[in-house]
């Protein structure tokens, strides 16, 4: 009995191996093929992606990969189908991945030979998100790839087999991705006068230089999360370009765990469950917070090299979360609050943020020049004055801290991430599915 399906909306058909070997298995693989998609559905099957290798054996004049099956098969396709073809299997699949996103596409059969299954998990989690949804339905071919064994009658356990195809799948993701060009120009990162370049590394990334492609992350985006597209292999990727234009390492890459609250963790210290600041006076060690929209601050004291970096949402802002770093340099390391030099970096200005009028009115409680029109439903609200006005009111001298009020514009680098779609990501601007920039601070080695 035939069973139709509505769930998936697209069809994935691993064929990278088989096109490559014998013309039977080639015909094997299609019967396995057409009798799974015949009993998943009657009539209408989703466009359906061919995977397949594109190597010199396959381009030797023998017949193409899909005329082996009949052309009553593929008239069965009547939604349509595509052959995607590359020698490197981690291309084909991100390339399918920017298709199906295009058309904002998360619902995906993939059928495949049951020996890929364990290379398949890692181009998935690699490449994907938790927000894909994959059903997998695998036939039985006996054949492996052709540099791991040639045939069932091989001596490697099937243990040996998956984790080569583990090692393969990972360097095929990696090799491929340092090959894809940078997206929206060079790799920039902001920097601040204020800190003494001497003794800091330090900056505040634009979303220039990356190869994210998924429109409102595109770029360099720095964040890996569950409910976004963004997969972790591109976001490391990511990483491994800033950190060799910031010429810091990556493995020394300590971030902070988002909580939107105050809490501060000392680097070495048992870690809190969250956390939104972040001290040390560790050399070499990169730590990190993140932005897009909430302010990244970078906190450093050159006299007693410390440094620290917090993320200051509104509710964070409210919390005191800038001021709880400081006073986690000041209680940890013995710091003089007068020495401690703070940067407040991109993030959404007054220009575009607003609040409902009861939260907005804690803000006009800190400064009323924190907000405009209170009056309204939804002012427009000031957290970098909010900030600044908390840190001044803490001890932090006023030319020790640096914000939008810069005289010389030229250097300011608290630009507003919701008014520079070209230069930054913006939660308020792009809505859920949005990336992320980072400031971060390391004291030289």
């Amino acid at each position: 009995m035939v069973e139709e399906s509505s769930n998936e909306e697209v069809v994935l058909i691993d064929m990278f191996d088989s096109g490559c070997h014998t013309d039977l298995n080639k015909n094997k693989a299609f019967t396995h093929i057409w009798r799974i998609i015949k009993r998943r559905y009657s009539t209408n099957v989703p466009f359906t992606f061919f995977m397949c290798c594109q190597k010199p054996t396959c381009k030797d004049g023998k017949p193409d990969l899909l005329s082996e099956a009949t052309e009553a098969h593929f008239d069965y396709l009547k939604n349509g189908y595509k052959v995607v073809r590359d020698s490197n299997k981690a291309a084909i699949l991100y390339s399918i991945k920017q298709e199906i996103d295009a058309l904002d596409i998360n619902r995906i059969l993939v059928i495949l030979p049951q020996e890929k299954r364990t290379e398949w998990d890692i181009y998935v989690e690699q490449l994907f998100t938790p927000v894909y949804s994959f059903t997998l339905e695998c036939y039985e071919m006996h054949c492996g790839m052709d540099n791991i064994t040639t045939s069932c009658s091989s001596q490697q356990s099937s243990r040996d087999i998956s984790d080569d195809y583990k090692v393969i799948a990972m360097k095929n993701v990696q090799t491929y991705l340092q090959s894809l060009p940078a997206l929206k120009g060079d790799l920039v990162i902001l920097k601040s006068q204020l800190i003494p370049e001497e003794t800091f590394l330090h900056g505040f990334t634009t979303r220039c230089g990356g190869i994210t492609r998924i429109p409102t992350l595109s770029g360099l985006n720095l964040f890996c999360s569950p409910r976004r597209k963004d997969p972790k292999a591109v976001v490391a990727e990511n990483f491994r370009r800033l950190g060799k234009a910031a010429e810091f390492d990556p493995q020394t890459y300590v971030p902070i765990k988002v909580d939107h609250a105050e809490v501060v963790k000392i680097l070495g210290k048992t870690d809190p469950e969250r956390y939104d600041g972040i001290v040390t006076n560790q050399k070499g060690v990169t730590i990190a917070a993140p932005g897009a929209d909430c302010i990244p601050i970078i906190f450093c004291d050159p006299v007693k090299k410390v440094c620290g970096a917090a993320h200051s949402g509104w509710k964070g802002t409210l919390l005191g979360v800038s001021m709880a770093t400081v006073n986690a340099m000041v209680s940890e390391y013995s710091c003089d609050v007068k020495d401690i030099l703070v940067v407040l970096g991109p993030s959404v200005g007054p220009c575009c943020f607003t609040l409902d009028q009861e939260d907005a009115r804690a803000f006009h409680d800190i400064d009323p020049q924190c907000v405009r029109q209170i009056e309204s439903p939804k002012p427009y609200v000031d957290i970098r004055r909010a900030t600044r006005v908390l840190l001044e009111r803490g001890g932090i001298l006023r030319q020790n801290i640096q914000d939008d009020t810069i005289v010389d514009k030229s250097l300011n680098v608290t630009l507003c991430t919701s008014c520079y779609p070209e230069k930054f990501f913006s939660h308020v601007r792009d809505g859920e599915n949005f990336g992320t920039q980072i400031c971060f601070i390391a004291i030289r080695e």
